[in-house]
């Protein structure tokens, strides 16, 4: 894993940049956006899937892994998310649509990129997502919880915090693989603390359900079929997504598995996104550009 870079984005001369590994020669491009703890390593077995027809661009979120010193709230992630899709183009450079993936934390950054930039996004696959959280009382009590948690990264270091976070019921089912896990260890306690503060559910406020109606970026909503509160909120977003003129959304479960379902069965959580990718309509794009160091 590279090593992370401890000055703070703001401060780096060529303006702020996440961290993102690229895989695969030719075909359409997909980006992949991990959840809260994780780093581009955990979709280490779906991205070597799809690469084999895609190019593939794993991205470190802000706050992780290689991009560790990257503070940024929703709205800023999902730019700098994007950016890192579209291969970073210069000054009057097109940028290249793509499709994005996103799980969880993941999901909440690619939606935002979505309904921000829909010419950044050819197509979206949302695991795990939601689109914020109705009641403000509800909403408050998620920012002072995750405020919470906060100061309890930074106060006792990440190895003790993962140990409660995968202990929690949402993940009674998952054992992460040993790359995954010592990837989530070397994140820096700073940079989750900063993730939950600033990129938390809570911070939805107000929530995004309003505007979805007004998207018309192609969609597939996915959940683990164990995993009832996202199965709950992935009908919820499909149906919502789905309801403007000219928009396009569906909803699927993966069966067995969790919230985190592309890691408990990624072959077949690759297996969806294929289908759905190939099926996009085809709009003149050029295949995907060859990875890069």
């Amino acid at each position: 894993m590279p090593g992370v870079d401890p000055t703070p984005a703001t401060e780096r001369p060529d303006g702020e940049t996440l961290h993102a590994v690229r895989s695969g020669s030719a075909g359409p491009a997909v980006v992949l956006v991990h959840g809260f703890t994780q780093t581009h390593v955990s979709w280490a077995p779906v991205a070597a899937d799809l690469a084999v027809d895609h190019v593939v661009t794993a991205v470190d979120a802000p706050g992780h892994g290689g991009s560790a010193g990257v503070r940024a709230d929703l709205p800023a992630g999902a730019a700098l998310v994007g950016r890192a899709g579209s291969g970073s183009p210069g000054p009057g450079e097109p940028a290249e649509p793509a499709v994005y993936v996103g799980y969880s934390m993941g999901g909440r950054l690619a939606l935002r990129l979505a309904l921000d930039r829909p010419d950044l996004v050819r197509g979206l696959v949302l695991l795990g997502a939601t689109a914020g959280i109705d009641d403000p009382d509800q909403r408050a009590a998620r920012r002072d919880a995750d405020g919470a948690l906060a100061d309890r990264l930074e106060r006792d270091g990440v190895d003790a915090f993962l140990r409660t976070w995968l202990a929690q019921p949402l993940f009674a089912d998952l054992a992460p693989a040993p790359d995954d896990l010592a990837a989530r260890k070397a994140n820096s306690p700073a940079g989750l603390a900063s993730s939950l503060r600033l990129a938390g559910t809570g911070t939805m406020d107000p929530p995004w359900w309003p505007e979805l109606a007004a998207s018309s970026v192609p969609t597939l909503v996915l959940a683990g079929g164990r995993d009832a509160k996202f199965t709950a909120l992935g009908q919820r977003l499909a149906h919502e997504l789905g309801a403007g003129a000219g928009a396009s959304a569906r909803f699927a479960t993966l069966p067995g598995v969790g919230h985190a379902a592309h890691l408990q069965a990624p072959e077949a959580f690759a297996s969806l996104v294929r289908a759905f990718v190939a099926a996009l309509p085809d709009v003149g794009l050029a295949a995907g550009r060859a990875p890069t160091a």
